[in-house]
């Protein structure tokens, strides 16, 4: 694969998205070949899991299930969407991916990280992400951000307690370490334009390390 893939990962409310789409105008701006995607979902089969898991009545959903759903909506978007796009030599920017997993249904499910990451092994079959930018925000900030974005999609994992969010919090800076050289943290505490410009930065520095 000649492209170059870069996920976006952080709690909820940490403004990973809003940075993902600044950065994707600016470099279709300057002339780059870029696919902007998320997870669960970027394509209509894994569109279709990501209604199931993030419904809020499916408040019964027993958390390996879930971890398993998340895993086959990433297969399907990576074999379609993701994999192809890299083939082609483009640049991938993805609203979530594995780590996402990892954290939240591995750390803060309690299912176990390497678990889980036996899961996705299956489900992705080496392709890891070359990079990946972690919003750090403490979780009690991101929940208000959501509840004062009336305009932001909710769902289920909105609805658990805070307890839930501080572990996903906890599992990102594990993560961190486990992956020191893939997952560069940025403060998402500064303002959206200071973090977006830090964003852009890093995947800016992304892109000349993979021209050498």
């Amino acid at each position: 694969m000649s492209g170059l893939f870069i996920t976006f990962e952080g709690g909820e409310g940490a403004g990973k998205t809003s940075a993902l789409s600044y950065i994707y105008e600016v470099l279709i701006n300057k002339g780059y070949d870029v696919v902007q995607t998320r997870e669960p979902g970027g394509i209509e089969i894994s569109e279709k899991i990501r209604e199931v898991i993030l419904n809020k009545n499916h408040t019964a959903m027993d958390g390996r299930t879930e971890a398993l759903l998340y895993a086959a909506a990433r297969r399907q978007h990576l074999v379609e969407r993701v994999i192809p796009a890299l083939n082609e030599g483009k640049i991938v920017l993805c609203d979530r991916f594995v780590d996402s997993s990892l954290a939240y249904q591995g750390y803060a499910r309690g299912l176990g990280i390497d678990e889980v990451f036996t899961i996705n092994q299956f489900a992705i079959e080496n392709c890891m992400p070359d990079a990946t930018i972690l919003f750090e925000l403490d979780p009690k900030i991101g929940l208000e951000r959501i509840a004062a974005n009336k305009g932001r999609e909710q769902n289920r994992l909105d609805l658990e307690k805070i307890t839930f969010h501080q572990k996903v919090y906890e599992a990102y800076s594990m993560l961190k370490k486990r992956f020191p050289e893939r997952i560069h943290s940025i403060d998402a505490n500064e303002s959206q334009a200071n973090v977006q410009e830090a964003c852009l930065n890093k995947v800016l520095s992304f892109l000349e390390d993979h021209k050498k």
